[in-house]
């Protein structure tokens, strides 16, 4: 018999605030490879509240799955904050949650794109009722889209091997999460 461990207090209590506001959360991950997804899905209930996401690994899943623009990918790359709001809006609108959120970066152990290793971007989207609340997350509040979602993203530079980025940029996702619950 294997045994499994429980779920952390904040990760009960992000999906029992997502929950009490009757919210729905997507996922789009590049570095983290599902793990945002997977730890919400931990906690029992998660399916009130976790619609689905995607693991974009590749520059062509990102276009051809999530809709991120080619340009942007072409001329900016996939570790940018455009990247991780399109990213986000993307994951939001095809599972039609009311939060996307997303992760590009470099994990390492080598940098990407000429980008450093420790360079990740967190993208949100929401729809008009809580782009205020993302806005206070993210610092900036982004231009609605023709379908109502305003998007924003989150620079992080972090430090360590290429396992304790990818956690740490998991836990970052799931802290903007919190941070939009007002928790």
């Amino acid at each position: 018999m294997t045994t499994t461990a429980q779920p952390s207090a904040f990760l009960l209590a992000l999906v029992r605030g997502l929950r009490e506001q009757g919210l729905t959360l997507a996922c789009a991950e590049s570095l983290t490879a599902g793990r945002v997804a997977a730890a919400v899905a931990d906690v029992p209930g998660a399916s009130a509240v976790l619609q689905g996401g995607v693991v974009a690994y590749q520059n062509r899943v990102k276009h051809e799955v999530l809709g991120v623009d080619a340009q942007v990918l072409d001329t900016r790359g996939a570790v940018d904050p455009e990247t991780a709001r399109q990213m986000a809006a993307g994951a939001r609108r095809l599972v039609g949650a009311d939060i996307g959120v997303s992760t590009t970066g470099v994990a390492g152990p080598e940098p990407h794109q000429g980008k450093a290793v420790g360079t990740v971007w967190v993208g949100l989207a929401v729809g008009e009722d809580l782009a205020d609340r993302a806005a206070v997350v993210v610092g900036e509040r982004g231009e609605p889209q023709a379908d109502g979602t305003v998007t924003a993203a989150r620079l992080l530079r972090l430090d360590g091997d290429r396992e304790e980025i990818r956690a740490q940029s998991t836990q970052a996702a799931l802290a903007m999460v919190a941070e939009l619950l007002g928790r």
